[in-house]
């Protein structure tokens, strides 16, 4: 259990493990409500996180396609699938 300090402008800090363990990353909304005596903030998306992601790859023209046709498609997963991967930020688990 980690234990957080309220500040004089009602700030508290979360925890590095805890902001880990829940997928917080700098940016990130948090829905605040008061249940049973407890502050409980949890993550909200304003927008899915895995559209976030393609429209970034997409800005940043890491795009695939179009193909002619759904052989050449699955070639082009094949070929990349043999590729070594990049290690990519963890996900908040839900």
């Amino acid at each position: 259990m980690a234990i957080v300090t309220v500040k004089n402008k009602y700030q508290v800090v979360i925890p590095q493990r805890v902001r880990e363990e829940v997928g917080v990353a700098i940016g990130d909304i948090l829905e605040a409500k008061a249940e049973k005596g407890r502050i409980i903030f949890q993550p909200k998306a304003l927008v899915d996180r895995g559209i976030a992601e393609s429209i970034e790859e997409f800005k940043a023209g890491r795009v695939y396609g179009p193909f002619e046709t759904h052989k050449k498609f699955l070639a082009s997963l094949h070929k990349e699938a043999k590729k070594p991967r990049r290690r990519r930020p963890k996900r908040p688990r839900r």
